[in-house]
């Protein structure tokens, strides 16, 4: 004679549902878009343009998105430009630049409502003077 396990012993098993039972996702119709975005000003411009230039040479689709070509060599806020493209606020701190402002913009919006916007920003604390 066998003895069934007491039920606290025995795994865990989902209960079965029915397919009517199982419930799709609601699509609330809400639209929501983020924005980021960074402010840095040049600290040292030969040092942005040299990075930006060798930026260039090793990615010349990029760069030509930012007016750089063969014959027009990149002004100081298109060599900035490049290099924002290309690498985060900790590398460009680095090359020249430093970040003076972050600011965040979420909007979110049904389609029977004005969209509510939220905007954070920070100014990181200037310890270099």
């Amino acid at each position: 004679m066998s003895r069934l396990p007491h039920p606290s012993l025995l795994p865990a098993l989902p209960t079965p549902t029915s397919r009517s039972a199982v419930r799709r996702p609601l699509d609330l119709r809400v639209h929501a878009q983020r924005i980021q975005i960074d402010e840095l000003i040049v600290t040292d411009p030969r040092t942005v343009l040299a990075h930006a230039r060798t930026a260039a040479h090793n990615d010349p689709d990029t760069a030509a998105l930012v007016g750089y070509s063969t014959t027009t060599p990149l002004t100081l806020p298109a060599a900035a430009a490049l290099l924002c493209s290309l690498h985060d606020p900790d590398e460009l701190a680095h090359m020249g630049l430093r970040l003076v402002r972050h600011t965040t913009r979420t909007t979110a919006a049904t389609q029977h409502r004005d969209p509510v916007v939220l905007e954070l920003a920070d100014a990181p604390e200037d310890t270099g003077r």
